[in-house]
């Protein structure tokens, strides 16, 4: 698959177990600059453990590079939703979503975005969901392009920011994500960036 709108000789592609450093190494650059957004994810010291996980997504057919002249551009994950909760979509989650700066604005996010979208489609998926940290603008226009819309809300607030106290009666939150659990993978879904 080509990039859409970048030059004919960026592919999409499953790569092989040995681009898992190269992922990682990605993801570390990703991580970094997404703190400037927020994130509390702590970039170098999560290599090892993104490393393994992109192992693990490369075997399974969950993670796939933007290439171009045989060099990684650009990475996506990707999961079916499984939890313990029945729902009435079968949903996908789009983890990260990264393209190197120098190449934004070529169409290869779109088309990493895209094929991570087929391959939940083929896997039974009829609805897709992602997260993006309330300030990164820029990401949160690139999904809106691309179709997505606000679904659920995430509130946070620092430990020390007052006594928690809710005098309007509603103490329901419904925490957490709808099918009750987390994907249980080393990265935290808010690193996404815009890459378009």
């Amino acid at each position: 698959m080509t990039a859409g709108g970048s030059d004919p000789a960026v592919t999409v592609e499953r790569p092989p177990t040995e681009a898992a450093d190269v992922v990682a190494d990605m993801w570390v650059d990703l991580a970094a600059d997404q703190r400037r957004h927020g994130s509390h994810l702590l970039a170098e010291p999560n290599r090892e453990r993104v490393r393994e996980a992109a192992l693990r997504g490369i075997v399974t057919d969950s993670l796939l590079v933007a290439v171009d002249g045989g060099e990684a551009v650009g990475f996506v994950t990707f999961e079916r939703e499984s939890g313990v909760y029945e729902q009435d979509a079968t949903r996908g989650l789009v983890e990260n979503v990264y393209v190197v700066p120098g190449r934004r604005g070529e169409g290869i996010g779109s088309a990493l975005l895209s094929a991570a979208e087929d391959r939940l489609r083929e896997r039974g998926c009829d609805a897709f969901f992602l997260e993006v940290l309330a300030a990164n603008g820029g990401a949160r226009r690139f999904y809106r392009e691309a179709g997505y819309e606000p679904h659920r809300i995430q509130f946070e607030r620092s430990a020390g920011a007052g006594d928690g106290a809710n005098d309007d009666g509603n103490e329901s939150s419904g925490g957490g994500r709808e099918n009750g659990t987390g994907t249980g993978t080393a990265t935290e879904s808010d690193t996404h960036t815009r890459d378009d």
